[in-house]
């Protein structure tokens, strides 16, 4: 299974965090998987961290691609067309991070590892 973990995800995969479903977990430690993490999480994280809103992600964001890299993820570049789409979804949701991890997981036939709701209006395959 091809997974795109939402920042959330990324962060309570990090911290054993046990708001992390169990489906979602199964599914990220499965061998067999292939769990992507976007550079719009990590400039969510960075970004969030810098203004004092994510004092949790200081681990993470003293080394980004080394823990990425040790924990398998493969780091899921942004590309034109999924920035386009992200900036074309018509709907209620606004949170830029957001929109683009939806038309990331949308243009990459990606399952989005993300608690949600919200984004099963715009099309995207969510596992939780």
């Amino acid at each position: 299974m091809r997974l795109l973990l939402d920042t959330h995800a990324l962060l309570w995969w990090g911290l054993d965090d046990q708001r992390l479903s169990r489906p979602a977990y199964a599914a990220i430690a499965d061998p067999q998987a292939l769990a992507h993490v976007s550079t719009a999480s990590a400039f969510e994280v960075a970004t969030k961290h810098r203004l004092g809103k994510l004092a949790l992600a200081e681990p993470l964001l003293r080394d980004l691609p080394s823990y990425l890299a040790a924990q398998g993820f493969v780091p899921l570049p942004l590309d034109l067309n999924s920035a386009d789409r992200a900036g074309r979804l018509t709907g209620p949701h606004r949170d830029p991070f957001d929109r683009l991890l939806i038309a990331q997981a949308i243009t990459g036939d990606l399952a989005l590892v993300s608690n949600e709701a919200a984004f099963d209006a715009y099309g995207a395959r969510r596992l939780w």
